[in-house]
């Protein structure tokens, strides 16, 4: 049930995002933050109400649960391209910060008080995010580029979601990064659905160890996210970020597939933390070579294949773990007898290697992301000049949007560039 509703949302997800995105090209930022928001936390009161209710609007809330598209588009709109992927990162590192908050503050909440207590306090915490962004967020998206009202005519070719998607098999950059993003993220969204039970039943983790090892994973994400980040883009820049990023998550994924000891599982979470750069720097490199008015169809298409990869990717490790016949819930828990210093004295050959296939598996898919990611141009990056031949000026005439262009001498053409006639 739980692959099958996420399967559902994922796919929603993907068609629904670069459709959002564009439209908030459009209209504005923060109607569609609000609507996002509200439809990403809507599930929460069901809970306590009616599981059916909560399932059935967990996969439908998909269509609109793509805050990332609008939150990168926001950030866009309000940052210089050097501060770009720096913002991003910070973006990125608040959502790992609330995970690590997020599950301890539940479970403690829950055993003090009771799972009713739970449920009323996100639905409180989710109202005041809405109320929050209704009455402190401005409007990001400049006067000059929106028309003047909900009312006035829009090109609905721009907000075709299918239109959006073809797109990206012109523009070889965009296609490139694409694939990137789904071969890279399928295995992380595996990763994160099975990663911590596991922990529990394979490696054998209490669940202190599991909770103290998400805590120091998301501590060391959000400094990957923000410091390294910032310095790697700086030194080396966007696309080799990208690489580095890719490769860390290879090398991860390889010691959580063979690891057989505590002390690996600790060593590959540290790992983990720096491949967590990965989605913020595509997010700038795609970001940065973009018209202003195609920042959220953009983004709504890298956060699509996120939410197709959450759909997919935990169904994918799911069905690996059930063909190398591995059971996670029927497992033995409890820890062999002998250890010293937390670290399992056993036979390191004692565990099978297929027990871990699914990670294995997500590193081939990492590698195959690698090589794509090579590939992509080195003038896609960060620079000065990524800026069209022709930049796009909007002026209003009789309350409909209009386009004029300027003569622009860089060398890089913006992704996903519509030719005028």
């Amino acid at each position: 049930m739980n692959g099958l509703i996420h399967g559902i949302k994922g796919i929603l997800s993907f068609l629904s995002a670069p459709l959002l995105g564009a439209l908030s090209d459009v209209w504005g930022r923060k109607s569609f933050l609000l609507l996002t928001v509200f439809f990403t936390c809507s599930p929460i009161p069901l809970l306590r109400f009616n599981p059916w209710w909560f399932f059935a609007m967990i996969s439908v809330s998909g269509i609109f649960s793509v805050t990332f598209s609008i939150v990168f588009a926001y950030v866009a709109d309000c940052t210089d391209e050097n501060e770009r992927s720096t913002a991003y990162g910070l973006v990125s590192a608040t959502f790992a910060a609330s995970l690590i908050i997020s599950p301890a503050l539940g479970a403690f909440l829950g055993s003090t008080y009771n799972d009713n207590f739970v449920v009323a306090l996100a639905t409180a915490v989710a109202s005041l995010d809405i109320l929050f962004i209704l009455v402190a967020v401005p409007e990001s998206l400049p006067e000059r580029i929106r028309p003047a009202s909900w009312g006035a005519p829009i090109s609905w070719e721009q907000a075709d979601p299918f239109a959006s998607l073809r797109k990206v098999g012109q523009d070889p950059t965009v296609l490139l990064l694409s694939l990137t993003v789904f071969l890279s993220y399928l295995p992380e969204a595996g990763q994160y659905s099975s990663m911590f039970l596991y922990l529990k039943q394979v490696i054998h983790f209490s669940s202190e160890d599991v909770a103290t090892f998400i805590a120091v994973l998301g501590i060391l994400s959000v400094i990957a996210q923000t410091l390294v980040l910032t310095c790697l883009k700086k030194t080396i820049g966007l696309k080799n970020s990208v690489i580095v990023g890719l490769i860390f998550q290879l090398l991860q994924l390889s010691w959580y597939g063979l690891g057989t000891h505590r002390w690996m599982m600790w060593a590959a979470g540290s790992l983990a933390s720096v491949a967590m750069i990965t989605y913020p720097a595509i997010s700038a490199l795609v970001s940065c070579n973009a018209d202003p008015d195609q920042q959220g169809v953009v983004q709504g298409i890298i956060t699509g294949i996120r939410g197709l990869c959450n759909g997919i990717g935990p169904a994918l490790f799911g069905f690996t773990f059930y063909l190398f016949h591995v059971n996670l819930d029927d497992m033995p828990t409890t820890p062999p007898t002998i250890q010293t210093n937390h670290t399992m004295m056993e036979d390191p050959f004692s565990k099978n290697m297929v027990v871990g296939a699914p990670f294995l598996f997500g590193a081939g898919s990492v590698i195959l992301a690698l090589l794509l990611a090579f590939f992509i141009p080195d003038n896609a990056s960060l620079s000065g000049n990524s800026r069209s031949p022709t930049r796009k000026e909007y002026v209003y005439s009789g309350g409909t949007l209009d386009s004029v262009t300027k003569e622009d001498t860089s060398d890089n053409v913006p992704l996903l560039l519509q030719e005028t006639s």
